[in-house]
């Protein structure tokens, strides 16, 4: 997890990870496969439906409408979200809409799936709902996962930290180690 306060760079950070930003000097290695998470699902949400949405990622890859359909029903299923299929995008909760989010990096096969503060607009259950999937997620399927987040409670599911402030790490390891020096600070 990558953890700081507001304006700490944070989302920038993954954004330059991702592609999104171009940095203003030195280079970034472009990442493999790598699925991006916004913090509000609606920025990335485009098609009208959850099948067609999940379904839109995988127009670059030119597979056959099997393949799409498979790797559509397959990421869906790995959310719970698969009976949901054919439900307009509007008439989802947040935690579906982040969920379908999710679904569309899976679809893709990304090995690094980056996360920008995921439960920022969820309830408390949603929130830990969505954080234990994540992290069952990963582990099943081998992947790699940076999660941005300021909610302390979230480091309980994480393998390492990072603290970043005005841009700069300025710490990094045990999530517990950094979650007391957060609290005895703050």
């Amino acid at each position: 997890m990558l953890l700081g306060t507001n304006g700490s760079g944070k989302s920038t950070l993954l954004k330059l990870m991702a592609g999104l930003l171009q940095p203003q000097s030195g280079y970034i290695k472009p990442l493999p496969k790598l699925g991006f998470v916004f913090q509000n699902p609606d920025h990335q949400l485009v098609m009208p439906t959850v099948g067609a949405d999940v379904a839109f990622g995988l127009v670059e890859e030119a597979l056959s409408p099997i393949q799409v359909r498979y790797r559509v029903e397959e990421a869906l299923d790995a959310v719970n979200l698969l009976p949901l299929i054919r439900r307009p995008i509007y008439a989802l909760s947040g935690g579906q809409k982040q969920r379908v989010a999710i679904a569309g990096a899976l679809a893709r096969h990304c090995e690094v799936l980056i996360l920008d503060e995921p439960t920022a607009l969820l309830d408390p259950d949603s929130q830990l709902e969505l954080v234990a999937q994540v992290q069952h997620l990963i582990k099943s399927r081998g992947l790699t996962a940076l999660w941005v987040t300021h909610r302390l409670g979230e480091l309980d599911y994480c393998d390492g930290a990072f603290l970043l402030e005005h841009g700069k790490v300025i710490d990094q390891g045990d999530p517990q180690r950094l979650r007391l020096r957060l609290m005895s600070s703050g």
